[in-house]
């Protein structure tokens, strides 16, 4: 998986490609985050629209990128969800968890 990490309206933007499964996308993820956070990043948003398959640990690494923002006080946000990672956050109800969008553009003028 590549990680793709830019500024977009002060908002730090992660933009993985490709697979978020365990032993390969959930380790760059976290990564990323805790990168981004150590930069001074208070908002985050993971644009997942490149993102092709995720699984259980991908998704436990979501709950605990959203938890570790949150508990230093920023915030983190969704976009751009494939309909694989959507029906999986409808299915384990971590959608209502979620702050999440439809477009980029959408999501960064929430913050």
């Amino acid at each position: 998986m590549k990680m793709q990490v830019y500024t977009a309206d002060g908002v730090t933007v992660l933009k993985p490609k490709g697979k978020i499964t365990i032993g390969v996308g959930d380790v760059a993820l976290r990564e990323a985050v805790h990168e981004a956070l150590a930069a001074g990043a208070k908002n985050i948003l993971v644009n997942l629209s490149q993102v092709t398959t995720i699984d259980s640990s991908g998704i436990g690494e979501l709950v605990s990128a959203y938890t570790t923002v949150t508990n230093r006080g920023g915030k983190l946000k969704l976009c751009s969800l494939p309909s694989k990672v959507n029906d999986i956050l409808q299915i384990t109800q971590l959608i209502s968890v979620f702050d999440v969008y439809e477009s980029e553009q959408e999501a960064l003028s929430s913050f």
